[in-house]
């Protein structure tokens, strides 16, 4: 299959749709340089203009196939009597793209086909052209339902069988099992693994002091007081998005700077602290928040790139918070108590976000979750050592992951030897939404794509022994 020279991409044939052109470019992106999808795309749809209709289809095309990976995979094994290891990587994209077309969308077979094998010679051989013509000639002969059940009766677990029917790896498959059970909830598994297959609305943030929801001509957010969402669109065409004035950030991510900007009435002089800010979304709302009470932030991001994401971020501003580019894991160090408030919005596995980034659940490995746990810890501890005494901490994971999770809380908490203590953070929130989240009694909160419409966050609130700085010293 991969004897012949491989064509350069640059020779194309005109009569490949640029929607499919565009998905191709962008999936083998992902698998063969880390991209993230959601950053490349919209780069790639501007430059090429294309309609709303092409636009919408390519999207539909890189995130659908994304997504399904894992089911798509089984379905080539069978039709092609051979494993998806031994196919060529480009090649193996192409019948991906392809399959989410056939099983999944209303495109007509023979274009889907002809296409596929018109892309198939810009990234494999002569050979490899004739392979996938045959294995999607296969694929057509069959119902997409009938291919349903012969994959998922070739399955050989019940783990297995979820992971291949909702196309997640089967150890996320089981993190999320034993998050859901740490709630007793154990039974709405399937719940969330079909939410995390549906592409979400369009969330949208109104920076307080900047614009209000009602000037977003969306819907208001169900529990942000600050949030609207869209049915469909280009968030780009409303003028306080623009402006920068309002942003696109899920709803989740609103209530995790929410729950620390409103845990308790802002004093004036307050030093707000957001420990990892990249790529810049809460710093913006959290910014938002300290002008109006009167307390002034510091974002802080190690990586250049993510630290000028923040810095764009934050440019609506007349007088913007300063940015550092330091390693969060010393802040505690070299400014010990120095903050009221601090976001720590930690590096994580992301397993909480895959409806807006379908290609993480096939990116991360189980042993990444170690090595995060061992990040977080470092910064969870100097976090708590930037924070003033009485001041508050807000531990943010977009993660439902028990490691990322409640095991990070109560390892920092017995290490602090009663320095720290929990907040009632679904107390804190039950003040600030406009309805009841739904929520099993706990310290902390966890969302869920299912049961609340919003990525996966987990939001847990630590205040620090000892009394506030600016009660102390009013006059400071």
């Amino acid at each position: 299959m991969s004897a012949d020279r491989p064509r350069s991409s640059a020779a194309a044939p005109s009569r490949v749709q640029p929607a499919r052109r565009i998905a191709l470019d962008v999936i083998m992106a992902v698998r063969e340089s880390d991209a993230y999808a959601n950053l490349l795309l919209p780069v790639r749809l501007e430059r090429a203009r294309l309609s709303e209709a092409d636009a919408a289809l390519a999207t539909e095309l890189t995130y659908g196939t994304l997504r399904l990976r894992g089911y798509y995979d089984r379905v080539i094994e069978l039709a092609a009597a051979r494993s998806a290891d031994k196919i060529d990587p480009p090649i193996l994209d192409v019948l991906r793209l392809a399959c989410h077309q056939l099983l999944s969308l209303r495109v007509a077979q023979h274009a889907a086909v002809d296409e596929a094998v018109s892309l198939a010679k810009t990234v494999g051989s002569n050979s490899a052209t004739g392979f996938v013509n045959g294995v999607l000639r296969t694929i057509t002969r069959t119902p997409a339902e009938v291919w349903r059940e012969r994959v998922l009766a070739a399955t050989t677990s019940e783990d297995d069988r979820l992971s291949v029917e909702f196309s997640h790896p089967q150890w996320v498959v089981r993190a999320f099992r034993q998050a859901l059970a740490a709630e007793h909830r154990e039974g709405e598994l399937v719940e969330l693994l079909t939410a995390d297959n549906v592409p979400p609305r369009v969330s949208l943030t109104a920076l307080p002091g900047f614009s209000t929801v009602a000037e977003l001509d969306a819907h208001a957010s169900p529990f942000s007081p600050v949030g609207a969402t869209l049915d469909s669109g280009d968030p780009m065409k409303l003028a306080p998005v623009r402006s920068g004035t309002a942003r696109v950030q899920d709803e989740g991510s609103q209530l995790a700077a929410l729950a620390l900007t409103r845990a308790r009435p802002v004093t004036e002089g307050e030093r707000w602290l957001d420990l990892c800010a990249g790529p810049g979304g809460k710093a913006a709302l959290l910014a938002a928040e300290a002008l109006k009470g009167g307390a002034t932030l510091v974002a802080n991001e190690l990586v250049p790139a993510r630290a000028q994401l923040v810095r764009n971020a934050l440019a609506v501003f007349d007088a913007p918070p300063e940015v550092w580019e330091s390693d969060g894991t010393s802040i505690g160090e070299t400014h010990p108590g120095q903050f009221d408030r601090i976001l720590l919005d930690a590096p994580c596995t992301g397993l909480g976000a895959l409806r807006r980034r379908p290609e993480a659940r096939w990116r991360k490995q189980p042993r990444d979750v170690a090595d995060l746990a061992e990040l977080q810890s470092r910064l969870l501890q100097s976090a708590i050592d930037a924070l003033a005494p009485g001041g508050i901490l807000a531990y943010v994971t977009c993660s439902p992951h028990l490691g990322e999770t409640r095991v990070a809380i109560q390892s920092a908490t017995r290490r602090s030897g009663g320095t720290v203590e929990l907040i009632n953070t679904q107390q804190v929130l039950a003040s600030v939404v406009r309805e009841p989240l739904d929520l099993p009694v706990a310290p902390h909160v966890q969302l869920w794509p299912h049961r609340h419409g919003t990525d996966a966050m987990f939001i847990q609130l630590l205040g620090k022994a000892g009394q506030s700085r600016l009660s102390a010293n009013p006059s400071e």
